[in-house]
């Protein structure tokens, strides 16, 4: 489906809408994930809104569909935001995030949300999904792309490092990782925690292609998904680096403490979140 858009202005826009969304159906629901979904959002914009992704919301199940998978399933806020936006489900489902009787759970589940090709949630998995997605297209003789999106927390986990070892193996240059690099996990930084640095040197041993890009510029992001589809020998990364709670304020301020990793706003905090947001 070639509906698609490269207008950055007005994807800025779209960007503003998508963070105020996450803001406000995490804060209703009272969990969820604010500062991992805000930090993705420039990653997932060009997919769906400017015409990366070659998918149909009408027919999420059409065979030749790239397949969009997202490993660090407690991002599914804006997953969610962004796939009722491009009309998978209705908008009116999104204040029901985490309700008992709602599909939207907090971690994706692809047996009750449409446009989802896995449920994720256990860190580290996305990316042998998306080894198998991309295999299976070579196997099968179509011309799909996967494109996987991992944490950098999540980098730490050794099965990435077995996928990420096939892919170089298999020349899987119909398979793209993006690593939203924001710099912090739920227990703090990255690089105290565990330190997954020199990053890019470590992909480009296994045989990616290795693409760096500031994560929130929509220019940069639109270039190395084209840079990536180029790559015809190998699979690519793209290395984003973001901001975690990117837009909001109260998040960005206090990202070293982690303590919106799994916690909403308060009423209060959304309230002044919306306004930076207008």
């Amino acid at each position: 489906m070639a509906d698609a858009t490269r207008d950055v202005v007005r994807l800025r826009q779209l960007a503003l809408q998508i963070r105020r969304t996450i803001i406000e159906i995490t804060t209703r629901a009272g969990s969820g994930h604010p500062s991992t979904s805000l930090s993705m959002v420039e990653l997932l914009i060009p997919l769906y809104f400017g015409g990366v992704l070659r998918h149909d919301p009408q027919n999420p199940c059409w065979p030749d569909r790239d397949r969009f998978i997202l490993s660090k399933g407690h991002g599914a806020p804006a997953l969610y935001t962004v796939l009722a936006m491009r009309g998978y489900f209705s908008e009116d489902l999104l204040p029901t995030l985490r309700r008992i009787d709602s599909p939207l759970e907090g971690h994706p589940n692809m047996l009750r949300v449409p446009g989802l090709e896995a449920s994720t949630g256990s860190l580290g998995q996305g990316l042998s999904l998306g080894v198998g997605h991309a295999l299976a297209a070579r196997v099968d003789g179509r011309g799909y792309r996967t494109y996987v999106m991992i944490g950098d927390g999540e980098s730490q986990e050794g099965q990435v490092w077995e996928a990420a070892m096939a892919a170089g193996k298999f020349g899987l240059s119909n398979l793209t990782c993006i690593l939203d690099h924001n710099g912090y996990q739920q227990t703090g930084a990255v690089a105290e925690v565990m330190p997954i640095e020199p990053i890019a040197a470590r992909w480009s041993a296994f045989g990616w292609h290795v693409i760096e890009i500031d994560g929130h510029d929509l220019e940069q992001v639109f270039a190395a998904y084209d840079e990536a589809r180029s790559t015809t020998d190998r699979p690519s990364l793209i290395l984003a680096r973001t901001v975690k709670g990117k837009g909001v304020r109260v998040i960005e301020q206090d990202v070293k403490q982690s303590r919106y990793h799994g916690v909403p706003l308060s009423q209060d905090e959304a309230r002044v979140a919306l306004e930076e947001l207008a």
